[in-house]
């Protein structure tokens, strides 16, 4: 561990002693920061923040972005001149340069552009170790039996996800790795793309202190520690790329009998937010500002669902990230959180981009949330996994995977029949349910939709 990460962390753990308002001094001062060296370092940043006062330490002041914007303006973006998008794409083309630093410097991610952008993200030395510092935050309130288990593991962590390119959690394990080659056994990928029973076969030779992984894939895993092909006994779980279902939430703490904590990043901050055993998402905002807006971009009071949120992350001066229209619906809590953390806490409903619109019988559209979806199919029995992609405005495709043991003609019934009263609840019941053949399926990034909308032109 370095110096810095040392300092980082020895300041991360200060200022959640000296409470809310110490948070919200570092958070003020570290955007004054990390927007003055924008503008003096990206011409994007100088051009959009030249009617801006000297000093800002308000991020309302700031214009709003996002991804496409950004992406078509790379070159422009970044702060370091000697980085081009053509060099950056020639370097996340060869798969072999994964957790490389790019031109000596720099970590590079990507994103798997199932919204039909690809973005490429990079993080600086800071950034990478204001994230090892912050990220301990997630152990916090850690049972005595845990915190054993933890230290029985030696610190194991076993990461299920995609394999292969420049993705997030597979770059900083591989970074990791070539960092640290005498600790590269503590931090071990296993492929979410092999048959269930290998992957199991796997994590009992490995025994991990603790697991991450999509939340989909940890219920997967839940039901193998059940039927005793899975026999491990991590201290922590930790869920995070898709929304943790209470229901998902219950079983894999049950199978584990470990503390299930979420986890809330993105691949333009990677240490957004920590779940707490209270079941909400604390947000690091001594690093980040997170902001609950609607769709006009003014600011959501607390306990009502944002139409999206802004992320600035503090840290990452290479590529800086301000106000940036992240796309996902988040709560802010209203008041302090039971377990008793002074940074504000959220809970990620979903993503706006995600809604489905159908056509209803009066001629209007319905907007029906992805989560209505999922509370409705996680109470039914029988589904293992389950995938809704909308083919066409009137046509909603079900892909299923039955339980094992579970009668696939019942399990469809249902299923049909479930949906069909939610359509026709929202007076959308002239749509087609379309019995798909091919089991759900996962993103190239290795996440798993289990609600796919009408994709755009």
């Amino acid at each position: 561990m370095t110096e810095s990460v040392r300092r980082l962390a020895r300041d991360a753990r200060r200022v959640l002693r000296q409470g809310p308002a110490a948070i919200r001094q570092r958070q003020r001062a570290r955007l004054a920061e990390i927007v003055a060296f924008a503008r003096a370092r990206s011409p994007y940043f100088r051009e959009l923040y030249r009617a801006l006062p000297e000093e800002v330490a308000d991020p309302a002041l700031l214009p709003v972005t996002d991804k496409k914007t950004l992406m078509a303006r790379f070159d422009e973006w970044v702060t370091d001149r000697d980085v081009t998008l053509e060099k950056a794409q020639a370097f996340v083309a060869d798969p072999a340069l994964v957790g490389e630093r790019f031109q000596g410097r720099y970590l590079v991610t990507t994103t798997s552009g199932t919204s039909g952008l690809r973005g490429i993200f990079l993080q600086d030395e800071r950034s990478v170790a204001v994230g090892n510092a912050v990220g301990r935050r997630a152990r916090a309130g850690l049972g005595a039996a845990d915190i054993l288990r933890l230290l029985r593991g030696a610190g194991r962590t076993a990461i299920v996800s995609a394999p292969g390119g420049h993705f997030a959690t597979v770059a900083s394990a591989a970074r990791f790795r070539r960092d640290h080659p005498r600790l590269g056994w503590m931090l071990r990928e296993f492929s979410i793309h092999q048959p269930l029973a290998d992957l199991a076969a796997e994590l009992n030779r490995y025994k991990p202190s603790s697991l991450t992984g999509f939340s989909g894939m940890l219920g997967l895993l839940a039901g193998e520690q059940e039927a005793g092909r899975l026999r491990i006994h991590p201290g922590m779980v930790i869920a995070g790329g898709e929304a943790l279902t209470a229901d998902n939430r219950a079983r894999i703490a049950r199978a584990f009998h470990a503390q299930v904590r979420s986890a809330y990043a993105a691949t333009e901050c990677g240490f957004l937010a920590y779940g707490c055993a209270d079941d909400w998402l604390h947000v690091n905002s001594d690093w980040a500002v997170l902001e609950p807006v609607d769709a006009d971009y003014r600011p959501v009071p607390p306990g009502r669902p944002s139409h999206t949120v802004l992320l600035t992350n503090l840290a990452n001066q290479v590529q800086p990230i301000l106000r940036y229209d992240l796309g996902d619906n988040v709560l802010l809590r209203p008041g302090p959180c039971p377990c008793g953390s002074p940074l504000p806490a959220v809970r990620v409903q979903g993503r706006a981009a995600e809604m489905l619109a159908f056509p209803t019988g009066r001629g209007e559209h319905a907007g029906i949330s992805p989560m209505l979806f999922g509370t409705l199919l996680d109470r039914l029995p029988g589904i293992e996994q389950f995938q809704l992609v909308q083919t066409a405005s009137t046509t909603l495709r079900i892909r299923l995977k039955p339980a094992h043991g579970a009668d696939p003609e019942s399990v469809w019934q249902a299923v049909r029949d479930e949906i069909g009263r939610l359509l026709a609840e929202h007076d959308a019941g002239q749509i087609t349910l379309e019995r798909a053949e091919e089991p759900p399926e996962r993103s190239p990034g290795g996440k798993f939709r289990r609600v796919i909308p009408l994709q755009g032109p």
